[in-house]
């Protein structure tokens, strides 16, 4: 039914339509009615009369989180059919985001906030690969690219080498803002890539709290999901978010990448990496700064309490490396002038014996019975910080970072990025893809065994027989999966997506392949073997994670 449908439908209720009278018209009927209708013409059914509102309100009283992939060559083609897909119902976005695989972001950014709105927040993000039902066929894809495809229509597997996949959700009884860490650009001895200065990390976890406190009376969010640039280091920034919000904060997202993001506010001020800018005043007002990175964040809004039941998230991690050799402690520890890399010396626990690079490696190749490189390995560093914001006092924390081998020589080991002091522990990890997929096996049966408590939880006995009644709903999942995963890593496609798609079946699903997943938070799977109470692990290699959108109903009866 299209917007002059519902004018005549209105007429008719006025009894202005001669033949028809829909004045005595059964509310199950229009709610029926209405709940059919595509977004746009819904938005303007609910404002009919304040009945059609009340109805129309009923109908969006559960959240939302859908999506649609589109692999169109032409980029208004695509925005189109995403949109087309994603608007086919009733929902009031409350916030999108956009994974594009060799498009503009700025164009694509301006063809999806004029289809929406202005007033949402907005983020539009590059990516290697995306995930999701296709907005035609709704048949569910997972397509990667690589450099190579950067030139052709077409990559070697057939993929059309350019798309996006597009999500929107509703999420009511909660605010949803995007708040960005920016750096200086212009300051003496300013890398350009590494962490970001530890005052500017503050200020960006206080931002947060501050707006958590001010929506919600709760310094913690419900949830983040974060945007990184590329040439940032988020492992100091993480470790600092994992202690100043409560654990049932989930964050998640993608380190490595480059975006653009409107607020949501009447300003509509956009940012991301400054080639991105779309105005002269965008310009101007970033030109001596560097987006390192924007939270969209997820607050309980204690001002418009939906009083239908309660969103929850929740995250699953599927690991995807297995650890290989002894634990080393670092000897001499030399950081980089650019900070992009480590050069150090270790011994083998138990061991006096002082151990360059190339012997560290030869040791390693010796321990996995086969050749390997530099791609194929990483260090696990197990660091003890003090973590404090400000002049608080502080406690530590212990945390557990990787970082990818380099290379060696006979006087050190090369290891990218730094963080690592002399007398840290590490570990080598290598990708296993026999391990992962025993892993996966687990959290599949775990996410069966979850949905089946659900079920049983939900079900009451009524005069005898069983009925439905109030439990858990899983609305929609974000995935984001490391680039290495894949039919690659496993030798068959789905074999990740296939957890969620199997157990949870008809809910959307979306997501990317990146480098660098982000996860930390409540778990949904009962056994949390991925989480190492001693030293918490929150960006990811080889890994795939699941954020999850939980809707509790309000109890019958209440």
């Amino acid at each position: 039914m299209e917007i002059e449908e519902v004018s005549s439908l209105k007429k008719a209720m006025k009894g202005e339509k001669k033949g028809l009278c829909f004045v005595s018209i059964g509310e199950y009927i229009l709610r029926d009615i209405l709940s059919r209708l595509p977004a746009t013409s819904f938005a303007f059914a609910a404002c009919v009369n304040r009945s059609w509102n009340r109805v129309c309100n009923q109908i969006l009283s559960r959240p939302k989180l859908l999506s649609g992939l589109s692999l169109n060559p032409c980029l208004e083609l695509a925005v189109k059919e995403t949109i087309d897909k994603v608007l086919s119902g009733p929902i009031r976005p409350h916030f999108a985001i956009v994974y594009v695989g060799r498009f503009c972001l700025k164009k694509t950014h301006q063809l999806v906030t004029e289809s929406l709105s202005f007033r949402i927040p907005i983020v539009v993000s590059e990516a290697r690969g995306i995930i999701g039902s296709d907005a035609v066929s709704n048949e569910f894809r997972e397509v990667k690219w690589v450099e190579e495809d950067l030139e052709e229509e077409y990559n070697s597997q057939g993929n059309i080498s350019r798309g996006i996949v597009l999500i929107v959700g509703f999420v009511p009884g909660l605010k949803v803002s995007t708040i960005q860490l920016l750096r200086p650009l212009r300051q003496p001895l300013q890398p350009v890539a590494g962490p970001p200065p530890v005052s500017l990390i503050d200020k960006f976890v206080l931002d947060i709290k501050d707006y958590a406190t001010s929506v919600s009376g709760c310094t913690s969010p419900a949830a983040i999901l974060m945007f990184a640039d590329q040439h940032s280091d988020m492992k100091p920034v993480l470790e600092k978010m994992d202690y100043a919000f409560a654990e049932e904060t989930v964050i998640v997202g993608d380190e490595n990448g480059c975006f653009l993001y409107s607020s949501g506010n009447d300003f509509g001020v956009t940012g991301g990496s400054r080639k991105y800018f779309c105005k002269k005043t965008e310009r101007q007002m970033y030109q001596n700064h560097r987006c390192d990175a924007v939270a969209m964040v997820f607050c309980k809004d204690r001002g418009n309490s939906p009083g239908d039941g309660e969103i929850h998230f929740h995250l699953s991690l599927l690991n995807g490396v297995s650890p290989v050799g002894p634990m080393y402690k670092g000897a001499s520890v030399r950081v980089t002038r650019d900070k992009e890399s480590t050069w150090l010396t270790a011994r083998r626990e138990g061991s006096i014996e002082l151990l360059d690079g190339q012997r560290i490696l030869d040791y390693i190749d010796d321990e996995i019975q086969s050749d390997i490189t530099c791609d194929d390995l990483y260090i696990g560093v197990t660091r003890r910080r003090k973590c404090f914001i400000g002049s608080e006092k502080g406690k530590f924390i212990s945390s557990l970072a990787f970082h990818e081998i380099q290379g060696g020589d006979e006087e050190y080991l090369f290891v990218k990025g730094d963080g690592i002091k002399t007398g840290d522990s590490f570990r080598f990890y290598h990708p296993n893809p026999e391990a992962a997929l025993t892993i996966r096996d687990n959290v599949y049966e775990e996410f069966r065994n979850l949905k089946q408590d659900w079920w049983s939880q939900g079900c009451r006995l009524v005069s005898g027989a069983v009925a439905r009644g109030d439990r858990k709903e899983v609305c929609g999942g974000l995935v984001f999966s490391c680039f290495g995963r894949g039919e690659s890593f496993f030798g068959r496609q789905h074999v990740d997506s296939s957890v969620f798609l199997d157990n949870f079946l008809g809910v959307p699903l979306a997501g990317k392949f990146c480098c660098g997943e982000i996860g930390r938070g409540s778990t949904i799977s009962k056994k949390d073997d991925t989480k190492d109470q001693n030293s918490r692990c929150h960006l990811h290699i080889y890994s795939t994670v699941y954020f999850m959108m939980l809707y509790t109903p309000k109890p019958s009866g209440n």
